[in-house]
């Protein structure tokens, strides 16, 4: 598997909202983003709520935290 990239909050943030989330607010360096999916099981509405530092750079820990709440695929994250 190869590692992540290192990637800003800024670039974690675009590439977030290119696949469906949605800015709802920032509080201090955090931004919270959010993503709707309609149709789950018995015809559920599943929130998906992430908060991503707007630091300069992430750590791959932190990085790796975003990717696992967001639900999208660690290859969006890649180099």
């Amino acid at each position: 598997m190869p590692p992540i990239r290192v990637l800003s909050g800024k670039q974690t943030r675009r590439i977030l909202e290119d696949n469906g989330f949605v800015f709802v607010s920032q509080r201090g360096s955090h931004v919270k983003l959010r993503k709707q999916i309609e149709g789950m099981e018995g015809g559920e509405t599943v929130t998906l709520t992430v908060i991503v530092p707007d630091h300069k750079e992430l750590r791959p820990g932190t990085l790796g935290s975003v990717i696992s709440q967001s639900g999208l695929p660690r290859e969006l994250f890649e180099a």
